[in-house]
């Protein structure tokens, strides 16, 4: 008859012993210690119910007793641990991410990126993206030049010496504000200039410097007295040389990437090479090159492998 009693009192501490586990997997670390007393209550009572204690002897335990207990102090220790890995896995997250302290909170840090865009605003370089073209462009096309759009905004708030931004050309009843409204969350609130303006209107001629792969000249460097210009098209709606010609009726300067002077044609499937780019990634480029002043790494970022070309061998 003993023995069956034993039995039962093992398994009713066994099935206690799982609903404390349970405990612990929906609580949080600050309800840990609590659970734990709890479990030094029941040993208590355990205690009272079960042996009597030897004389001379303050505490006493069964070896089963002692077993639980040195596994529900595991389970708590693995516990803390899983929590604080946790805890260094999102930090490291932050500082990658960031690339600030993570001390820093968010309001700072958008403080802080603000306060570069208006610093460039007046004294960092500017860069017009010419949107009169979009008149004729599909749904689709419109769709993606507002993703480049946020994309170059993107970078641009990243960098450490940002561009001044502006959209001409730029009305807000047009096809593509609304498509940027839809697309960019937070696009109303975007630190850039946009007006209906045109570029050769709103900057001195002899200011402006059209970017465009038609043209013959190389572009050498980014001068704080110019103003760059990027034609707002998408790959379905090039036409060659729209933006070469545009600049030309308005006696503007133009110059393309340097792509030919620091890269060569690759072979592949398709014998594709091309120098138009997007935007967004003309604009990597040229942030890249402000930043560092080498041409190279700055055209590694922008030209991918799929545009046919690679980087001229340094041996080369």
């Amino acid at each position: 008859m003993d023995w069956k009693l034993e039995g039962s009192a093992q398994k009713t501490d066994s099935n206690l012993l799982q609903e404390q586990e349970v405990i612990l997997e929906d609580t949080g670390e600050d309800s840990i210690s609590e659970s734990f007393q709890l479990l030094q209550i029941d040993v208590e009572c355990e205690h009272r119910e079960g042996e009597t204690l030897p004389t001379g002897s303050a505490t006493w335990c069964s070896k089963n007793v002692q077993r639980k207990q040195r596994h529900w102090e595991k389970i708590v220790a693995a516990k803390k641990s899983k929590r604080k890995q946790e805890k260094e896995r999102r930090k490291a997250n932050r500082v990658e991410n960031s690339g600030i302290c993570p001390q820093h909170s968010k309001r700072f840090l958008r403080s802080l990126t603000k306060e570069r865009l208006l610093e460039a605003k007046h004294s960092g370089p500017r860069l017009c993206i010419d949107l009169s073209m979009t008149k004729h462009m599909s749904k689709k096309e419109l769709g993606r030049l507002a993703g480049q759009i946020r994309r170059l905004y993107g970078s641009n708030k990243k960098a450490d010496r940002p561009f001044w931004i502006y959209l001409t050309g730029f009305t807000t009843d047009s096809p593509l504000y609304e498509e940027c409204l839809r697309m960019n969350d937070g696009f109303s609130s975007y630190l850039l200039d946009i007006t209906e303006e045109d570029c050769f209107s709103l900057f001195p001629l002899e200011t402006l410097v059209y970017l465009t792969p038609d043209s013959e000249h190389a572009l050498e460097d980014i001068h704080l007295n110019k103003v760059y210009i990027l034609g707002g098209l998408v790959d379905e709606s090039i036409q060659k040389k729209v933006t070469f010609q545009k600049a030309q009726e308005h006696s503007v300067k133009t110059a393309r990437l340097p792509i030919q002077e620091y890269m060569v044609r690759c072979q592949n499937g398709k014998n594709y090479h091309s120098e138009i780019l997007a935007i967004n990634q003309v604009f990597d480029i040229l942030s890249t090159y402000f930043e560092t002043q080498n041409w190279p790494e700055a055209l590694k970022k922008g030209v991918s492998s799929r545009k046919g070309y690679v980087l001229q061998d340094p041996v080369e």
